[in-house]
């Protein structure tokens, strides 16, 4: 897309995040209602399948090549698609059979201190010191807050197995929160494999075999094209994730990245669980709970103690050009 037109002009590079947000918040939404009519991973599949298709046309038009070549980047392909797109979406759409999808935004907002964290972990040149610490305790706090104040999760009789004692909104937590987790160390992993390779030929490809992934396991848990109902809210939904929060979404992403960078990017994350609540309130009339705005808050205190010093630069980058 036009990133020169978003590095040159401020309005139009907050125009595009607040779209990018608005498109990636309201998909919590569309996949909640779709999973009415959709088996999760099947659901899944199809939108990545026919997304990545159109981004892999994209890539060809506009990248200098759209093949990878040698290990590293068929290794990045393989992380991207396997925790990226299959890991993720599939632990994610499972997640919200059992939560709201503005729940689900809420806890996904966990992804760049979970970034973090991991990148410490695992990453020689990265680590974490007292405020990152704390920066990730608050965030794994938030999810926590969200997940099971004050015990209510647990069932009452008890039970005998790992899921007998969780309620089904607790384990929609737990899929959400390792759907967060998956993204998190896919991103991580990528890092070193990182070539010239174009960003949008990465993505396509990823795509693609995320999709064949997410097929996979469909087929090994038994979804069924068969149980797909066709209707107005399930087409439109299909429709929408693929189109506007696949491939616009993704294009507008790659557009952001190269104008703004990554840090700032990452709090799109933010307004994201904003997007979704509203459009939960308006479209399914689900009203969020103070529990998920006090982890929320929790959340974002924690993505800031972990950028402070990229917010603080930034900030005073762009205060410098007002004055």
């Amino acid at each position: 897309m036009y990133s020169g037109s978003l590095r040159s002009s401020p309005i139009a590079a907050v125009g595009a995040f607040l779209l990018l947000a608005a498109l990636w918040g309201s998909s919590f939404v569309a996949i909640e209602a779709g999973l009415a009519y959709f088996p999760p991973l099947l659901f899944a599949g199809v939108r990545y399948a026919l997304a990545g298709v159109a981004v892999l046309a994209y890539a060809t038009v506009v990248s200098d090549r759209w093949v990878p070549r040698g290990r590293d980047e068929w290794l990045g392909v393989g992380v991207a698609g396997g925790f990226v797109i299959a890991a993720y979406h599939g632990l994610l759409y499972v997640g919200e059979l059992h939560v709201s999808g503005a729940i689900a935004a809420v806890i996904v907002s966990l992804s760049p201190v979970l970034t973090a964290a991991f990148a410490a972990l695992l990453l020689p040149s990265e680590r974490l010191g007292p405020f990152e610490i704390a920066g990730f305790a608050l965030g794994v706090v938030g999810v926590a807050v969200i997940a099971d104040p004050g015990g209510v999760g647990v069932e009452a009789g008890g039970g005998s197995g790992a899921f007998g004692v969780l309620s089904p909104e607790l384990l929609g937590v737990a899929f959400v929160f390792l759907a967060a987790v998956s993204f998190s160390v896919g991103a991580v992993l990528l890092r070193p494999l990182r070539t010239d390779f174009p960003i949008a030929a990465l993505q396509g490809w990823a795509m693609v075999v995320g999709a064949g992934l997410l097929f996979g396991g469909a087929a090994v848990t038994g979804e069924s094209p068969a149980a797909v109902v066709w209707n107005a809210t399930s087409i439109v939904s299909l429709a929408y994730l693929t189109v506007l929060s696949g491939i616009v979404g993704f294009l507008l992403y790659f557009a952001l990245l190269d104008a703004v960078g990554p840090t700032q990017l990452h709090l799109v994350s933010y307004v994201e669980p904003v997007v979704a609540a509203v459009g939960s309130w308006v479209v399914l009339g689900h009203l969020i709970g103070g529990e998920a705005v006090l982890g929320f808050v929790a959340i974002l205190a924690g993505f800031a103690a972990l950028e402070r010093r990229e917010i603080a630069a930034y900030v005073a980058t762009h205060r410098g050009f007002r004055t």
